[in-house]
């Protein structure tokens, strides 16, 4: 792993998270996995506002979590998104910890497409721009 293309955030679950069952809702995962990645694309300064004003969209479309166990309130956890592929596509890693413990709880990844704006088509190589912000080469 490139620690350069990983970022951690850290997060503890607010109680409207949680399902009747007193743990998060499931559905909450993917809004924990966008903070992350979110941040890890500021870290590059090309998050979405970024990625729209150099003409692309990037939609998901994919998205995978594997749950392992669940995260409770009052639980204090990493999540760490890691970039793995930028050639043709943006796939991202994600990795949830217990904060304490170090324990896996879930993982997934996330896969991004690049869309030109004016055009609507999708590009099936990732434009240079991305390449340019991550430091990398294709």
């Amino acid at each position: 792993m490139n620690p350069v293309l990983s970022h951690d955030i850290t997060l503890s679950p607010a109680f409207h998270d949680l399902d009747p069952m007193n743990v998060v809702w499931h559905g909450n995962y993917a809004r924990y996995v966008e903070l992350a990645r979110t941040a890890l694309l500021q870290k590059f300064d090309y998050d979405y506002p970024a990625m729209r004003d150099s003409g692309y969209a990037w939609p998901i479309v994919d998205l995978r979590l594997r749950y392992v166990r669940p995260i409770v309130y009052g639980q204090t956890v990493t999540v760490r998104a890691t970039i793995v592929e930028w050639e043709h596509r943006l796939k991202i890693d994600y990795l949830v910890r217990d904060a304490a413990t170090g324990e896996r709880l879930t993982k997934g990844y996330s896969v991004q497409v690049a869309v030109d704006m004016q055009t609507g088509e999708m590009c099936y190589e990732c434009p240079p721009v991305l390449w340019e912000r991550l430091g990398v080469k294709p």
